[in-house]
């Protein structure tokens, strides 16, 4: 750049030599070096698209859509939850106030409690509890806390998307594993269950240079809950290799068929070398309040909370308060009937089955998942008879579908490309994901576009 900026700067002197010219070149110069100058940091380089804005403003742009693509709740939450969050704003003043920078001390006492017993450890709310603003929130302090120039990091594809930009801001190198799925009977529904890590390939992107491993179990956008054997492997790879494993579990309690979540942290020697990381939003079903937390070994923690106090350093008091008397509550019903915990699942896993047997009445093939608010389904049979949607030659053939869906049959997913490395996308655009955590009205307004999709192929 400089080098650059010489040369601009002689080329525009030249003319001036011998002549009574200090302020006007003083003026030039002042103005090259400015226009020379780079304006955005380096660590943007080459994230700056984002796929979710675009999907999103396709989807607004047309006038009567079901969107099925973002994944959020259109149904109320619990009524604990919402009075909880009532009682916050409008019970003790001081609660506009702000409180503990690294968590509002009664909900970093719950949360201690809550998952001390889950985890088998006792968390000491102070060194082994941080709030965040969001799981996401916990995700970039994590990574910009142990993620240094060069470090390598390990991240299961498909996932979700902030994973990779998250690396890169931090001067790290994203390394990718992918899940693939084992061939099904013909006529058999493929299940999450069925894509898995070789673990041979698994233990050759361990190096030296790997610095943390990212997990998300239930997987985004698989829905893919990892069994205790995977999670054995990932362990033992993580501490023979001194890695931390970050761990994103935000969709714990969204575990289907009586299939089990496992936190790796509570899985032997792993606590020292793993970060749990959680979401108010997904566990109540409140996204828009932004609470998540993470819970680790102080080792660890003591770095974040250096991050934290430097950035955010403060999340929103009120939040903090309601999730805190949600979770009271749900430490009192755990486990029972009446716990949210239960209903919850019990109530999307309808969710899910409606989709499931609305999309294979009009020919997609749904991958059945396991747990979270996703499902991804196949659409080879619409790529081989309309191969030829609009678009540019090197966009992804599920990037066209959904955008043709969006504006000819009014519904919104998100395709499942964008969930893979860009060497990988091109292996697994067949692919597109739905959310189905959705309220009845929604799942009825998407039978309705499936129908009249079908009705419109019928001779």
């Amino acid at each position: 750049m400089f080098r650059n900026t010489t040369a601009i700067c002689l080329h525009l002197v030249g003319p001036l030599r011998g002549k009574k010219s200090g302020a006007s070149l003083t003026r030039c110069l002042h103005q090259t070096l400015t226009m020379a100058k780079r304006l955005q940091a380096r660590r943007l380089d080459g994230i700056d698209h984002n796929p979710w804005v675009e999907f999103v403003q396709l989807a607004s742009e047309e006038a009567d859509v079901v969107n099925l693509g973002q994944g959020f709740p259109d149904f109320s939450p619990p009524e604990f939850a919402v009075e909880a969050f009532q009682h916050a704003v409008s019970g003790d003043f001081m609660l506009n106030q702000y409180t503990k920078a690294f968590g509002y001390p009664p909900l970093t006492k719950i949360l201690a409690s809550f998952f001390g017993k889950l985890l088998g450890q006792e968390i000491d709310p102070l060194k082994n509890v941080l709030v965040t603003v969001g799981a996401y929130g916990a995700l970039f302090t994590a990574f910009q806390a142990l993620v240094d120039e060069g470090d390598e990091v390990i991240i299961i594809e498909p996932f979700f998307d902030c994973y990779e930009p998250m690396t890169l801001m931090a001067g790290g190198r994203p390394v990718f594993v992918s899940l693939k799925p084992s061939p099904t009977q013909k006529g058999e529904p493929d299940s999450s269950s069925n894509w898995q890590l070789d673990p041979t390939e698994l233990a050759s992107k361990f190096t030296s240079r790997t610095k943390a491993f990212i997990l998300n179990t239930p997987n985004n956008p698989l829905g893919k809950v990892f069994s205790k054997e995977e999670l054995e492997l990932v362990a033992s790879l993580c501490q023979q290799h001194d890695v931390v494993c970050i761990s994103d579990e935000v969709y714990q309690w969204m575990v289907f068929d009586g299939f089990q979540h496992i936190s790796i942290a509570s899985l032997p020697g792993m606590w020292e070398h793993t970060l749990t990381i959680g979401s108010a939003g997904k566990t109540f079903s409140v996204t828009g309040w932004k609470v998540g937390w993470v819970l680790g070994p102080d080792s660890l923690m003591k770095h974040l909370r250096t991050v934290h106090q430097n950035s955010i350093y403060h999340c929103a008091t009120q939040g903090q308060a309601a999730v805190a008397q949600s979770f009271e509550r749900e430490q009192l019903h755990f486990g029972r009937p009446s716990s949210y915990f239960v209903q919850l699942p019990q109530y999307i896993q309808r969710c899910r089955d409606h989709m499931i047997q609305s999309l294979q009445s009009m020919g997609f093939r749904p991958v059945i998942p396991q747990g979270s608010y996703f499902l991804i389904t196949d659409i080879s049979d619409f790529k081989n008879k309309m191969p030829d949607l609009p678009g540019a030659a090197d966009e992804p053939y599920d990037r066209r579908f959904v955008k043709w869906m969006i504006k000819n049959k009014g519904l919104v997913a998100i395709p499942m490309s964008i969930f893979f490395s860009l060497p990988h996308q091109k292996f697994f655009d067949h692919y597109i994901r739905f959310c189905f955590v959705k309220d009845e009205s929604t799942l009825r307004a998407m039978d309705q576009k499936l129908q009249k999709w079908k009705a419109e192929l019928t001779p």
